[in-house]
Parts: structure tokens; sequence; C-alpha cells
């Protein structure tokens, strides 16, 4: 196997606007199996790092060095947020998850994480299944979200942080978390933006869905009643609640002038394509639930499950992820600031003491 050539230049990498305080970044091929990858490692104050894998058909190396620096830094601070003894990580492979994507490939990123001798620990995120974390499990231990390593997809643990997270913030906005008769644009049907349409729906919420994946879409519509948008106007529907639910970046000066929603809370990472953007939320009067806090239900599920011992404790701390928002909410506004700020403060007073510790 050898180091993954690319057209990113080192000097790049290292002046790269996301590169920040990361410890490690490896890039990884094998021709072989096709596998290009891109393993980022945050921070590991307070544990190894873990976070996801993602498969996507990114345009160039560039787009995917960006990608796995901004959410392995999105993994610090949802780890320390959660209360988990975490750093966070990232990895991401550069291949079409519907085409590309093999048990071999997966195999093959296995090997590489096992060369980072437990430094970084993988888990499931877009473009992943379930069976993909067993294949990489055969070449690594450092790997979770396995049946081996306790409660298998995280997924419907994410789903259920959002679906607390939305009554949380739809508590703050309208004054009660009863989200019967709300209408919620809901943007991704994946496994986790699916789920979360699911609780909506059985809460009384009237969807709007939107997904590049067709099937997904026509599944919704005759399971949920709901109806269907272009996943590009999904932000500009009249809806009570935007849910984004798919890739991050989505919250920038190219849509948010067009939300007419009053609450911004979804499970997509990295929603905020630059800091400015979460100021516009606010200056336009949109609540904003900060993205690393809201769908840490699956890392909770990765973390703290173990083999047999059942779901209570994941669900509880997950559970909790609407009193951790409105924790964050009553904050920002006490202090005049945003969610986003609230959320990245306290996560640092933990790593903070984390360093000095």
């Amino acid at each position: 196997m050898n180091a993954l050539h690319t057209s990113i230049h080192h000097s790049a990498v290292f002046d790269h606007p996301e590169m920040g305080s990361h410890e490690d970044i490896v890039f990884v091929q094998d021709r072989k199996t096709g596998l290009r990858a891109i393993i980022a490692v945050h921070d590991t104050t307070l544990g190894p790092a873990l976070g996801g894998c993602r498969v996507w058909p990114y345009e160039n190396p560039s787009d995917a060095l960006t990608d796995a620096l901004r959410l392995s830094r999105g993994m610090t601070y949802k780890n320390s947020l959660a209360g988990l003894d975490l750093g966070g990580g990232k990895a991401v492979i550069i291949a079409d998850p519907r085409k590309d994507k093999t048990a071999e490939m997966m195999e093959a990123f296995g090997r590489h994480v096992e060369r980072l001798s437990g430094t970084y620990i993988t888990a499931e995120d877009v473009g992943v299944s379930p069976e993909d974390m067993e294949a990489v499990a055969r070449q690594t231990a450092h790997v979770r979200g396995t049946q081996a390593t306790g409660l298998g997809d995280p997924s419907p643990y994410t789903a259920l942080g959002v679906f607390e997270g939305i009554k949380a913030s739809a508590k703050h906005v309208f004054g009660s978390s009863d989200l019967d008769g709300k209408t919620v644009s809901v943007q991704g049907l994946g496994h986790v933006g699916y789920d979360v349409a699911g609780r909506l729906h059985e809460a009384g919420a009237k969807l709007i869905v939107s997904d590049i994946h067709a099937p997904a879409v026509l599944r919704a519509i005759e399971t949920f009643g709901a109806t269907a948008v272009d996943p590009g106007e999904a932000h500009m529907v009249d809806a009570d609640i935007f849910a984004p639910c798919a890739l991050g970046a989505g919250l920038n000066a190219r849509t948010i002038p067009h939300i007419q929603a009053k609450v911004v809370a979804g499970a997509a990472n990295n929603q905020l394509q630059t800091p400015a953007d979460g100021e516009a939320l606010k200056k336009r009067g949109i609540l904003y639930a900060p993205d690393y806090a809201i769908n840490a239900g699956g890392v909770i599920s990765i973390a703290l499950a173990t083999p047999g011992g059942g779901d209570k404790l994941v669900r509880e701390k997950t559970l909790a992820i609407g009193d951790t928002l409105s924790t964050i909410f009553e904050r920002a506004d006490r202090e005049g600031t945003t969610p986003e700020h609230v959320a990245d403060a306290m996560a640092e007073e933990r790593l903070a003491k984390g360093k000095t510790a």
C-alpha cells in the first residue's frame, strides 16, 4: 500500500484554512481495491480520536481534505460536549458508495486504521453501512458500531437525539415541544434523515421531504404522506422547522436569506459554511441548533455500548441531548450570542480541563 498520490501539495495541507491544531493527517491508497482515503485526527486530549468513515464521490482530493478536516474538528467538539472521554477524528473515502465501494475496499481501509494503533477509532457515516463496518472489523479492532462492539447501526440513536433536539428547539421558539401540526422540511432521507422523518410523522408533524435519491423520496411520500420538493429548495419552503440531514455547509450566504423556518435543527454535520453564517441566522431571528450538539446520539451509542449490555445508558444520554440544547439556547440568550458560540465554549471548557489535567 502506498501513500495517496494527489494534486494536494504539502504546503497546501499545512496552510489549509481548516488545518488548525490537527495532530495527524494520513493519506492512504490501495491500488488493488481502488481505495483512496484521508484519515484526519484532530485532537486526542480527552482520549483516542473517534469519528466515522464517510464514502463520497468528491470531485477532487482537495474537497475530500476539506471535508475530513472540518468533520474531524467537529468530532472533537461533539465528543467533548457529549461528555465522552474521546478525542475527534474522521475518515473520508473518495468513491461512489453505490458503484465503487466493495467489502475488499473496506477491508483495505481497516488495515490502514490498524496501522494507527488505536489513535483513531472508526465507525459508520454517510455512504457506509453496518455491513461495511463488519468488513473493516475483520482487519482492525479499532472500530465501533459493529455487532461485536455493542449495538450495531448507530443511526437510530442519531435520529433519536435529533428528534429530541427538534422538540427542545420548538419549545424554545414556539413555547411548546408539541410538534403536532408543525410543518418540517427534512432535507436528506438517508438512514438518519428517514428515521427523523418517521419520528416527526408519529408526532403529528406535516412533512416536506427532499433527497437526491428518488426511491427514498417516493417511500416517504407513500409512508408519511409527505410532500416532495427539490433538495435545492428544501430551505426555501414555507415551514416552521428546517431539518438539514444531508451534507454540510448548507447554511451559507446564498441560502440563509431564503430560509422561512424559525428553527434550523437537523442531523447534518458542519451545517454552517462560515462562522458568519451563524450570526446571519441570529440576525434573521432563526434559532440554530448546533449540529454537533443535536446529532451526538450516534457517537454516544458507539462510545458507550457494550456487547450484550443493553442500551439503557445510551438512551438516557441521547435523550439528554434535548436538555443540553435547552441549556445552550438559554445561555446564548443571556450572553447575547449565538448557540454555536455557546456550544463551542462549553466543549472548549472541558477540553481545557483535560489539557491541564
